[in-house]
């Protein structure tokens, strides 16, 4: 049997925060234990929360009054090393999708996706350590890394920081093709083709001390 896998979501569309959970609550592996309504109400929320009732997963919106989601991975991830947050949003724009990562994000998902598939990637990214990031995200990805930005940026060299077959890893997932596919494309396993992603990932993460003390709590 499964370990049911507790999950908070972050919203400011009460509607999608009530049928987000009652779609993740069906599943018998996941657990919502947390709503709110922007940030600064996760924020306050997590911080009045035993430490063994936290959620593992936070489900964030981006663009919400108050705090947006940005802000508060960053200061959440800051504060709750453990937490895990995947962004679930409307916007596939490089500047937001490179700020959610560059904050600490997990993984990037847009709204558009089934619930069966945001359902498996948060049970992936606890279970397997796998980063969520869809066909349409891992495009975005590239063409992020790939448009260079002058010197002194805080994007400047990473795109050369990938590996090649992390930038094999990156093209078929452009492609559309899901973890068992490319494992077999590129003869490694899934747990490899995961990790690759995991470390994608972890090179766009930027964050810095000074960054996060920088967001203050409004």
């Amino acid at each position: 049997m499964e370990t049911v896998i507790k999950v908070g979501i972050v919203d400011d569309n009460r509607q999608t925060v009530i049928s987000l959970k009652e779609m993740l609550d069906y599943s018998n592996t996941l657990s919502v234990v947390l709503t709110a309504s922007d940030g600064l109400d996760f924020l306050k929320k997590v911080e009045e929360m035993k430490k063994s009732d936290l959620p593992e997963v936070v489900v964030m919106d981006i663009d919400m009054p108050g705090m947006s989601g940005i802000e508060a991975i960053a200061i959440g991830k800051a504060r709750f090393s453990n937490l895990k947050f995947l962004v679930l949003t409307v916007f596939d724009d490089e500047e937001k999708l490179f700020s959610a990562i560059q904050a600490g994000a997990s993984g990037y998902l847009l709204k558009e996706e089934k619930i069966s598939v945001i359902v498996d990637h948060i049970k992936n990214l606890i279970n397997h350590e796998a980063t969520p990031m869809s066909p349409t995200i891992a495009k975005k990805t590239f063409e992020l890394l790939s448009k260079m930005a002058p010197k002194g940026n805080i994007m400047d060299n990473v795109f050369e920081q990938l590996s090649t077959r992390e930038t094999e890893v990156l093209n078929l997932m452009i492609e559309g093709d899901n973890y068992k596919v490319i494992a077999e494309k590129l003869y490694i396993s899934s747990n490899t083709v995961k990790k690759h992603i995991s470390h994608i990932y972890e090179k766009l993460h930027v964050n810095s001390r000074s960054q996060i003390l920088k967001l203050k709590l409004g």
